[in-house]
């Protein structure tokens, strides 16, 4: 998992800049997924949705910050039911639930509280990637590992992640902090072979090479392309000066805007990027990182070979969300135009029953919550679907019906996918009228339509058959009102089907069905005589 990373910004999602060869083979062995859309539109929800095959409705982790509770179910969990023991390299942007533990008697350092305190990742190395200092203090809680590594490395300091990997040292000598966009021309003041993604990737080899041949899954999740856009030399320059893709936006988008869109257009890191003169600087450093973690991608699957365990791994590529750049006049993530909730998708599955769908794309709705489904039918497991939301894109893998023209997978298609938003934490929620439990905006989109319900404002609507851009807006529009009720209609029936009885599975179902009139609960019958004879038992005390 790439954090922030757009689809756009792989070569073999389209990229004429940015060559991203690793990853390029990884999809000429697997599949290709071209519109897969996450569920979440932070870091937080939205990892929280990868990692228990839920929705954010249903798992309750909102936002940054929000912890999951306690007794979620983890891709941790599926995966050692399957007998497969799971690692973490890198970030899950996960909160405990110290509340939960205190309740419950639970000791938050305990093995136990640790456990279900990083979405069950306790097996690894944690690092967030985001240790800054501001005017109230650091944003990081726990030193990571990565602190020491670069204090051996020569990298002295109280907080080497700041002073040095994402610091810069610019012309007149003076040191210049990463999270300003300006420096993002120089380097940072580490060596490529000490970066945090060159870091993370010799870290991901050597627990590959201690869990052998057990059966085992690694999440390997990089902190980059994610801000600070600090990138070692030669990445900071390797896409300088050379013609960029200019931002999709229009003068409409800025001044007709429904009034969440404009309070997001109004937060800082947007008006930055809406001068395409700052966005034009700092684009060609992300594109840095991303080579830069192609690079490293290549050396991982190199040694995955050399250790032997190519034939046998499963190989799954994908990012947390996107990043607007600049797009509709907007910074960061937040809302849901293509370029934050769709993301890269690449499934590499090693056996031999995927081999007719080598090389090939598949154009139907996925999501991020269809992976925990898929991991477990990978592993020989059986999904447990009372908690998951999500479905197997196993039979994608596997089946023998790609077209030989096109070479796109066709699969059973779902009707829409959904995403959501939380964003009390922003300051405009307050300015609105809004709290904390209805700052709330949910997208379904159907393919076509990309239908936004904004509690206590109009929606908004994109048709992207016509207007693929997302320019337009047609959430007041008359001439779609029939469209609007028809997704409103979706969205409820949505709602009403999420996994909230996650305590009986469907064969506990199966099995009481239709059993309380076998046990004695025999509502409305007049008299015993009326009963089905599978029903008539002897009393116990016959009459004299």
């Amino acid at each position: 998992m790439l954090d922030q990373l757009r689809a756009d910004a792989l070569s073999c999602y389209g990229n004429r800049l940015v060559d991203t060869p690793n990853i390029d083979r990884l999809a000429v062995k697997g599949v290709k997924f071209n519109r897969c859309y996450v569920q979440g539109t932070s870091c937080g929800n939205s990892r929280a949705s990868y990692y228990t095959g839920r929705h954010v409705r249903s798992h309750g982790a909102s936002w940054n910050g929000w912890a999951t509770r306690l007794d979620e179910l983890t891709m941790v969990d599926h995966l050692l039911a399957c007998g497969v023991q799971t690692y973490l390299m890198g970030k899950t942007h996960m909160k405990p639930d110290l509340a939960g533990m205190v309740r419950l008697g639970i000791e938050p350092q305990s093995e136990l509280g640790r456990f279900i305190g990083n979405a069950g990742f306790s097996h690894g190395e944690r690092d967030d990637g985001l240790h800054t200092i501001g005017a109230a203090g650091g944003y990081g809680s726990e030193e990571p590992a990565y602190f020491d590594y670069l204090r051996r490395q020569g990298y002295a300091g109280s907080n080497p992640w700041a002073q040095w990997a994402n610091a810069m040292t610019d012309e007149a000598g003076v040191l210049r902090n990463g999270m300003f966009l300006k420096h993002t021309h120089l380097p940072a003041r580490i060596d490529k072979e000490h970066s945090e993604t060159a870091y993370t990737t010799d870290r991901a080899i050597d627990m590959i090479e201690q869990m052998g041949t057990s059966n085992w899954c690694l999440h390997v999740s990089y902190i980059k392309p994610h801000w600070p856009l600090a990138a070692p030399a030669p990445y900071h320059q390797m896409y300088r000066g050379i013609d960029l893709p200019k931002a999709n936006k229009s003068d409409s988008e800025k001044y007709h805007a429904h009034p969440l869109y404009q309070a997001f257009m109004q937060q800082p890191h947007s008006k930055t990027y809406a001068q395409d003169e700052y966005r034009n600087h700092a684009l060609p450093t992300y594109y840095g990182l991303v080579k830069e973690i192609d690079d490293n991608l290549g050396r991982l699957f190199t040694s995955l070979k050399q250790q032997g365990q190519s034939d046998n791994t499963m190989i799954v590529l994908t990012s947390d969300h996107g990043d607007y750049f600049g797009d509709h006049w907007l910074g960061e993530k937040d809302l849901f135009h293509d370029p934050v909730t769709r993301v890269p998708l690449i499934i590499m599955d090693p056996t031999s029953g995927a081999d007719d769908s080598r090389g090939t794309e598949c154009n139907e709705l996925t999501c991020a919550i269809d992976l925990v489904p898929t991991f477990v039918e990978w592993a020989g497991g059986e999904p447990q679907w009372q908690w998951l939301e999500g479905q197997s894109l196993l039979p994608v893998l596997r089946q023998n019906k790609a077209s030989q023209q096109t070479q796109t997978l066709v699969t059973s298609a779902r009707p829409y996918v959904v995403s959501e938003c939380d964003y009390s934490a922003m300051q405009f929620a307050g300015e609105l009228g809004r709290n904390s439990y209805n700052s709330r905006m949910t997208m379904l989109f159907d393919g076509r339509y990309k239908y936004i319900h904004c509690l206590g404002f109009e929606p908004m609507l994109y048709d992207l058959q016509e207007d693929p851009q997302e320019r337009i807006d047609f959430g007041t529009d008359k001439a779609y009102a029939a469209v609007r009720s028809q997704l409103t209609e979706q969205m409820m029936d949505w709602s009403a089907g999420l996994k909230n009885r996650v305590t009986g599975s469907e064969s506990m179902v199966q099995k009481r069905m239709g059993k309380s009139d076998e046990q004695g609960i025999l509502i409305g019958y007049w008299q015993q005589e009326d009963l089905p004879a599978a029903l008539q038992i002897e009393p116990e005390v016959k009459p004299i």
